[in-house]
Parts: structure tokens; C-alpha cells; sequence
């Protein structure tokens, strides 16, 4: 019961523990644990949008020169994986790294996931949000769409596993 008044504690469940990780109640791992789960969360909005986007727009131009492929030619979904170069993986990778290692930097003088570079939001150059019912009603709101969008990018992948479509072709 020590995080049963922390942010993501919403009715109707309540604080939410089944496997019992935070019966010790360290506040130094929960704040970690915290840091993942919405940073997890941010990442699986943006891969939720990333998997709707391409049903209704393409990136003009080519992706690759030299492989001559254009964005419209790659796939929706789990397809694009083997369509896209190896090179634009490393990219996407290497930028990834560099946001988490020099621009959102873990501090843990911080909240979870306010970060010195972006709000507490995440968004670059985001200003603080001001004490009160607001800052906390969003930063809950944060918290229960990242929640849903992990299970949608999830139930997502499965559907496309499953059917070979990224939106399900039964």
C-alpha cells in the first residue's frame, strides 16, 4: 500500500500489483519502474500511430537510391520489416539512442519522465505544467493512454501475425 497514492492509480482497479513487485516498497525502484512503463507508453503511441498513418498517408520521394524504393512501395505493418534497408534500420536505431543517451536523459531529481530537455510530457522544449488538479489530470492521462497503446500496438502485431495484413484481412 506505500504507491497507492502515486500518479496511475485510477479507478476502477486501483493500484495495480498482481505479481507483488512493489511489496518491499522501494521508492527507488518504483521510480524506475515508473520511468519505464511511460516511456514504454510514449514509444507505443508513437508505434500506434506509426501503424495507422500509412493507411491514409506516404511519404513522397524515394527511401532508398540505391536500392531504388520508393516509400510508397513499402508495406503496411510487420511487412515493412524486410522491405525497409538494413541502413535505414541502423538510422532509426542510431537516432533512437542518441534521443535516450543526449536529449531525454534519465535524472533522478526529476519526475518520471519530465526530462531537462522537454516538458513533463515529453514534447522538446516543453515548458513545466503549474501544481495542481490539471498538471496531475494529465500526467494520469498520460499514463492510462500509454497503458492502452501498449496493449493496442500488441494487439496490433497479433492481427498482423495472425492474418498477414496489417489491418486484418479475415
Amino acid at each position: 500500500r506505500a504507491f497507492e497514492n502515486e500518479l496511475g492509480v485510477q479507478a476502477p482497479v486501483g493500484f495495480f500489483d498482481p505479481c507483488g513487485m512493489t511489496k518491499d516498497g522501494d521508492m527507488k525502484t518504483f521510480m524506475r519502474r515508473r520511468e519505464t512503463e511511460i516511456k514504454h507508453g510514449r514509444v507505443a503511441m508513437w508505434a500506434a500511430m506509426g501503424y495507422i498513418a500509412p493507411e491514409y498517408f506516404r511519404w513522397p520521394g524515394m527511401c532508398s537510391t540505391s536500392e531504388k524504393l520508393n516509400f510508397a512501395d513499402i508495406p503496411n505493418g510487420l511487412s515493412a520489416l524486410g522491405k525497409v534497408p538494413s541502413a535505414g534500420w541502423i538510422q532509426m536505431f542510431l537516432f533512437a539512442g542518441f534521443l535516450e543517451k543526449v536529449f531525454f536523459v534519465y535524472d533522478p531529481l526529476r519526475a518520471p519522465g519530465d526530462f531537462a530537455n522537454a516538458g513533463v510530457l515529453g514534447f522538446p522544449n516543453g515548458s513545466t505544467m503549474p501544481e495542481g488538479d490539471g498538471k496531475t489530470r494529465k500526467l494520469n492521462s498520460e499514463l492510462a493512454n500509454g497503458r492502452l497503446a501498449m496493449m493496442a500496438i500488441i494487439g496490433m502485431f497479433f492481427q498482423d501475425g495472425l492474418t498477414g495484413s496489417a489491418w486484418g484481412d479475415w
